[in-house]
């Protein structure tokens, strides 16, 4: 029987839910492409409900201890007296999600001599160190696609919410106040602006399909370049990499995920070859960017805002300087967090959860390492250091 440790985000402040916005969430069968969506055998829980919150245990709860498992779940993941610490010595399988990571970290994985399976419910796992996860012999697996239409549409919504002042303009309300100028000097259209994204995954192809009828010009680099069926029907440029794409750009769309080849990208160097008053959306990893970088670029003008939901490390802290540079439009990590997502990577969660206990093939598209090697998703989005 194995011990499953489950590290997920604290409940609401006010507690768990009793009731819910919406009645139900639709039902997505299928991602484009023609991935399915995540099919297990049951799931144990309402589809909408909250499941990433400790109370919410991702539905998984009767599933594992009707098998004989145990499931430990924890929002406690710092520090060395931190029960993710105190309880991974002997367990068999993590579980957590990127908006409140359990870092797997090299000198974690070696004090985990039993662990086997780490699992990501959600996409992007850098939170995992994947070469200690190779040498160990760890599979990781994530529930790709699950989420990621969500992330685009918060994409969309940060790129609007910059580009047309709305923070602002809405605190000018909640303030009492009317004074239009005060909410328009800084407002701007989208039309006809440049937007590129850097990566056109599954993320970054599908905002730029959600920005297409805005009439924005779509710009994308990626280290696989698109059919030409799909850049003919979008209009799309594409530039060999982000330093040339990005002078050409008001919108910067960062949709990349985390590895050597992206680790600090966005610095003063590249920052500065941005036009001046360039927006940049960031939902992918916060290392991917300069923290600091960021925070010069908002203060000279060079950038005219940013946005995005993901910080390092998570969850931030109080004096995060991301919270207070102007012109910024954070959220914490939430992007990939909707009840609709959630009720996805949950059920996906589950899947990959029987075929580990079936000892049936996980799907290859949810592999990021396996073998001792990167592997499905994972060797066509990572690149390890070894």
């Amino acid at each position: 029987m194995a011990k499953v440790l489950c590290v997920l985000y604290d409940d609401p402040t006010d507690g768990y839910p009793t009731s819910y916005a919406r009645d139900d969430v639709p039902v997505i069968e299928s991602y484009p492409g023609g991935q399915t969506a995540p099919s297990p055998s049951a799931i144990d829980f309402r589809p909408g409900a909250l499941l990433g919150s400790v109370s919410g245990e991702l539905g998984l709860r009767n599933f594992l201890e009707s098998q004989g498992h145990t499931l430990v779940v924890t929002s406690s993941k710092e520090g060395d007296d931190s029960v993710l610490d105190r309880e991974l010595p002997d367990t068999d399988i993590v579980i957590s999600q990127p908006f409140w990571p359990a870092y797997l970290t090299a000198e974690r994985i070696a004090k985990a001599p039993h662990l086997k399976l780490a699992i990501t419910a959600g996409i992007g796992s850098d939170h995992v160190d994947l070469d200690a996860a190779i040498a160990a012999g760890v599979t990781v697996a994530e529930v790709t696609y699950s989420n990621s239409i969500s992330v685009a549409e918060h994409v969309v919504m940060m790129t609007l919410g910059l580009v047309r002042n709305y923070i602002p303009s809405y605190q000018i309300v909640t303030d009492g106040g009317w004074n239009i100028a005060d909410a328009v000097s800084r407002s701007y259209d989208v039309e006809g602006l440049h937007v590129g994204t850097v990566a056109a995954g599954r993320i970054g192809l599908a905002v730029l399909r959600r920005l297409a009828p805005f009439d924005m010009k779509l710009h994308y680099t990626d280290r696989h370049r698109l059919p030409e069926s799909v850049e003919r029907e979008l209009n799309l440029t594409f530039h060999p990499d982000t330093a040339s794409m990005v002078p050409h750009c008001d919108v910067v769309t960062i949709n990349a995920p985390l590895h050597p080849e992206t680790e600090g990208l966005f610095d003063d160097k590249l920052l500065a070859t941005m036009k001046r008053g360039t927006y940049l959306i960031n939902t992918a990893r916060a290392k991917i960017v300069d923290r600091d970088a960021v925070v010069r670029a908002l203060e000279s003008g060079q950038l005219a805002g940013y946005a995005g939901d993901v910080w390092y490390p998570q969850p931030a802290p109080a004096d995060h300087p991301w919270r207070s540079m102007p012109h910024h439009g954070m959220t914490p990590h939430i992007s990939g967090s909707s009840l609709s997502a959630q009720t996805r990577y949950a059920a996906g969660t589950r899947e990959i959860l029987e075929s580990w206990f079936a000892r049936t093939p996980i799907r290859d598209e949810y592999l990021i390492v396996d073998g001792g090697r990167l592997a499905g998703a994972g060797a066509h989005s990572y690149s390890a250091k070894s």
